[in-house]
């Protein structure tokens, strides 16, 4: 286990240096300290028999699929039978000892290996029909690609994406793109036909039970099947043995610990260690008689619905909210929860003074559980709360939502400004929500170009409270740098609906990085581009054919200095052909700067060299680095710069 804990630690350390390296053109550590590490790796590697997904000795290449194939699992399986009363799961064990285990709200997963590789994934399906996802679980984020067992072996676990992940990914998107929860966004990920998607999703895989591991014997104990799939490379499911005796302590230890964990669960699964004695029960028509989920009951207080708080996003979608009298609910006070839409609003029937019951879905977000009164005396605004705006209801993906129709509304004005300078965006430091609406309110500020003439108030913000002379000085610094920009993200800062940064690639590709060209982009046009839908295509149509954004886009064109991209007009000379960099370059600012031009004419970068890489570039083509030992051993050519020149036309 030692083995395994130090690769994981080398794993990290590597892939940070890496993308330090090839994303952010910094180095963390030299080309000796990387080449020690990466050595290191591999020699464990080897010794241990295991490979994971994301170790940099193995990375997998993307692919495209059409559709995702239909598989018919081995072993129909089953939902489990549920309780929320501990005493059952006491009657449940008997004399037995069983395995407690949180039950991950996720995507279960069916992995197959044979020889040692991983051979299939496939989700459960339908219980009897799965989907083959074997391409995108290669590129999830702890997935062993190769184990020391090399007989059949087939296992069970769970797919999910840690909240913190959720909210980095929900806080790119706009209100109407975001993803409701983790389960959602993780099913979505596990199912792309492609695995570039799904490798920047963040996806982790959490074995929770062993189906076959042929010719292996574990003396009757699954315990000891998860302690040998740990052995295996496996990440194994949290869990502790429990009998009769100490069953309602381990609960409770798990239920405390809710609140501290990363990933989404809903209770907890407890299973028979036997696997003789699990095997002799068989199964109802509908559950397996070995296993049994354990719900927590959800905490319920009854209070009163004081009003209906209406939020403008900077998008214009006004988001309801209920505030009520304050309950107290797991250990905090709570007194508002999300209603999330107009859909949910008249399914609950709410009205102003109405007794309501509130819980907190999987003991962390406040929920509106059930409405006792239904008075159903809500009105629907009108006008915006903020800027008094008409507004207009519309139907969503997820239901009947209202809008502000007031394009000069502050409150999205506000979110607006604050999306603009987001650090995906134009990325100025200083620039708060809070300073934002203090400069509004000065009338400092009141489109995206007026950020850019913050100068001419020099002696307003140095005598505004917590501003001086030095912060002062630092926004306009900040201001100044964040003038040269690369075009998608400019597109991206400008906010329009559904259009989120790698959305503004897309568009910015297919235009060759041309703005002008964008700004007369037509329906007919934006369809073809792969990727977008009618929703995507409507919103940057009808953004960029009003006036007012056009003249928008040209007034910050005239202070900014948007960076010249390498169209896609060049001779795609390298298409098809991967290249690993390595040591100092000579003809290039920087190896950041060979990546660009390789990429600009249709090669690929990689961080390692592997079976897929063409060629290696290194100006020291005699050196003994694990790269050119690699390259060597798979007989990839090794070329210098010079050679590497040769290539271009």
């Amino acid at each position: 286990m030692e083995s395994m804990k130090r690769m994981k630690e080398l794993i990290r350390i590597l892939n940070e240096a890496s993308k330090a390296y090839y994303q952010e053109d910094r180095e963390i550590m030299s080309n000796q300290e990387y080449d020690a590490l990466y050595d290191e790796l591999e020699r464990l590697e080897k010794e241990t028999g295991i490979v994971l997904a994301d170790s940099p000795t193995q990375k997998v290449g993307y692919a495209l699929l059409s559709s995702l194939p239909k598989v018919r699992h081995n072993q129909r399986m089953l939902s489990l039978d549920k309780t929320k009363d501990i005493s059952k799961l006491k009657s449940f064990l008997g004399n037995q000892k069983g395995i407690l285990s949180w039950k991950l709200d996720g995507l279960t997963i069916v992995l197959t290996y044979r020889e040692g590789h991983l051979q299939q994934a496939v989700t459960r399906g339908n219980g009897e029909i799965g989907e083959d996802v074997t391409n995108n679980a290669k590129v999830f984020k702890n997935i062993p690609l190769q184990i020391p067992f090399k007989e059949e072996l087939i296992l069970r676990g769970e797919a999910v994406i840690k909240y913190s992940d959720f909210e980095k990914i929900n806080e790119k998107l706009s209100p109407e793109e975001q993803y409701k929860n983790p389960r959602n966004l993780c099913s979505g990920s596990v199912r792309q036909l492609n695995n570039e998607v799904t490798a920047k999703r963040n996806v982790y895989f959490f074995a929770f039970s062993l189906v076959t591991a042929e010719g292996k014997d574990f003396g009757d104990s699954k315990l000891n099947q998860l302690k040998w799939l740990e052995a295996m490379g496996f990440d194994v499911v949290e869990h502790k043995l429990v009998d009769r005796g100490n069953i309602e302590e381990k609960v409770y230890e798990f239920e405390k610990n809710i609140p501290l964990n990363d990933f989404g669960s809903d209770g907890l699964v407890l299973t028979y260690d036997s696997i003789s004695y699990s095997e002799s029960l068989g199964t109802t028509a509908k559950f397996p008689r070995d296993s049994i989920a354990f719900k927590w009951k959800d905490e319920m207080k009854e209070t009163k619905l004081l009003y209906i708080q209406w939020n403008t996003s900077r998008t214009g979608l006004i988001n309801p909210v209920a505030v009520f009298e304050s309950v107290e609910l797991e250990g905090t006070t709570v007194n508002r929860a999300s209603v999330h839409n107009l859909s949910i609003l008249e399914e609950l029937q709410l009205g102003i003074g109405d007794t309501i019951k509130v819980y907190k879905a999987n003991m962390i977000i406040p929920q509106i559980a059930e409405n006792l009164t239904r008075s159903n005396n809500i009105e629907i605004p009108r006008e915006c709360p903020v800027c008094k705006g008409e507004t207009e209801i519309r139907q969503l993906r997820e239901g009947k939502a209202l809008y502000c129709t007031n394009p000069n509304c502050s409150a999205q004005r506000i979110k607006a400004l604050t999306h603009f300078v987001s650090r995906d965006a134009m990325n100025i430091e200083g620039l708060s929500e809070a300073t934002l609406e203090k400069f509004v309110a000065k009338g400092f500020i009141k489109d995206f170009i007026d950020i850019y003439y913050l100068h001419n108030y020099e002696e307003e913000i140095k005598n505004m409270e917590g501003f001086g002379e030095k912060s002062y000085n630092n926004l306009i610094h900040s201001i100044e740098k964040s003038k040269d920009v690369e075009l998608p993200n400019f597109i991206y800062a400008l906010g329009l609906n559904h259009v989120g940064l790698s959305n503004a690639k897309l568009l910015c590709k297919h235009y060759q990085y041309d703005l002008d060209r964008i700004l007369q982009c037509t329906m007919e046009d934006l369809m073809e581009i792969e990727g977008f839908g009618g929703v995507i295509a409507h919103s940057i149509f009808s953004y960029f054919s009003q006036e007012e954004n056009k003249e928008r886009v040209k007034k910050l064109q005239s202070v900014l200095r948007i960076k010249e991209k390498q169209k896609d007009d060049n001779v795609q000379v390298l298409a098809g052909k991967t290249f690993v960099i390595t040591g100092s370059v000579e003809h290039f600012k920087n190896r950041k700067e060979l990546k660009e031009k390789i990429e600009s004419l249709g090669g690929k970068v990689t961080g390692t060299v592997t079976g897929n890489t063409d060629y290696l570039i290194n100006n020291d083509i005699h050196s003994n680095s694990s790269k050119n030992k690699k390259a060597k051993e798979l007989g990839i050519p090794i070329i210098t710069e010079e050679e590497f020149l040769k290539f271009l036309p």
